[in-house]
C-alpha cells in the first residue's frame, strides 16, 4: 500500500511579482485617463452655441409728432456645435434706442439637437417712443451695404471702399440684443452651462421705416 503524499500549499507569489502587477495596473489606468481626457477635450468639450442674424424687417412703421412706433421682425439661425443636445431656458430679445429699452420679447425654452441648426423668427410690436431730433440723426447720411453698415462718430453708414451711396433723409439707429442660456450634458453625465449672445445695430430711414442695413 502506497503512503499518501502530504498536501503542499502552492508557492506564494514573490514580492517582485506583486510589485510588477501593481505597476502594470497603474500604467494602464494612467493611459486610460489620458485617453479619456484627450477625447473629452477634442471631441466632447462643450462649446457655446452660435447665433447668426439672417434678416431684420419692419413690417409696419409710422412716425408722428416726433414719435415712432413699428413692428419689429428678426430672423436668426442658432447652431449647436456640440455632440450633445443644447437645452436652453427662456431667452430674451431686447430692442434698444440710445441705450433705453423700447421693445422686449420672451423666447420660450426649447432644445436643439447635437450638431443641428434651428431657425427662429421673432416678431413683436414696439410701442411709441420719441425719436431724437431728425436734424441730428444722420441727415444726408451716406448708406452702403458692404459686409455690414459701419456707424460711428456721428456719421451715417458708408459704402466700403470709399464709394459714395445715395443721399438720404434722417435716419435712426436701434440695437437688437438676443441672449440664450442653457446646458449641455456630455456623455449623459457631465452637465455644462453654455450661452449665446448676439447684438445688431440696425439703421432705419425715418421717412418710411426702410431698413437700410444692419451690422452684428
Amino acid at each position: 500500500m502506497s503512503k499518501p503524499h502530504p498536501h503542499r500549499p502552492p508557492p506564494r507569489p514573490s514580492g517582485r511579482t506583486n510589485l510588477a502587477s501593481c505597476a502594470v495596473a497603474t500604467i494602464f489606468l494612467i493611459f486610460l485617463v489620458i485617453v479619456v481626457l484627450i477625447v473629452y477635450f477634442t471631441v466632447f468639450k462643450p462649446k457655446d452655441p452660435k447665433i447668426a442674424v439672417n434678416a431684420v424687417q419692419l413690417p409696419s412703421f409710422s412716425v408722428s409728432n416726433g414719435t415712432v412706433n413699428f413692428t419689429f421682425s428678426q430672423y436668426v439661425a442658432v447652431r449647436n456645435p456640440n455632440r450633445a443636445s443644447f437645452t436652453h431656458y427662456d431667452s430674451t430679445l431686447q430692442l434698444l434706442y440710445y441705450g433705453n429699452q423700447v421693445g422686449f420679447m420672451f423666447i420660450p425654452a426649447g432644445k436643439i439637437e447635437a450638431g443641428r441648426t434651428q431657425y427662429m423668427a421673432a416678431t413683436f410690436a414696439v410701442q411709441s417712443f420719441p425719436v431724437s431730433d431728425p436734424n441730428s440723426v444722420g441727415v444726408g447720411s451716406e448708406v452702403g451695404m458692404d459686409t455690414g453698415i459701419g456707424i460711428g462718430g456721428g456719421i451715417g453708414p458708408q459704402l466700403g471702399g470709399g464709394i459714395s451711396g445715395s443721399r438720404l433723409g434722417p435716419t435712426m439707429e436701434i440695437e437688437a440684443r438676443m441672449e440664450m442660456a442653457g446646458r449641455v450634458k456630455v456623455l449623459h453625465f457631465f452637465t455644462h452651462h453654455v450661452e449665446a449672445k448676439s447684438g445688431c445695430k440696425v439703421a432705419i430711414a425715418v421717412s418710411d421705416g426702410s431698413v437700410l442695413g444692419f451690422h452684428c
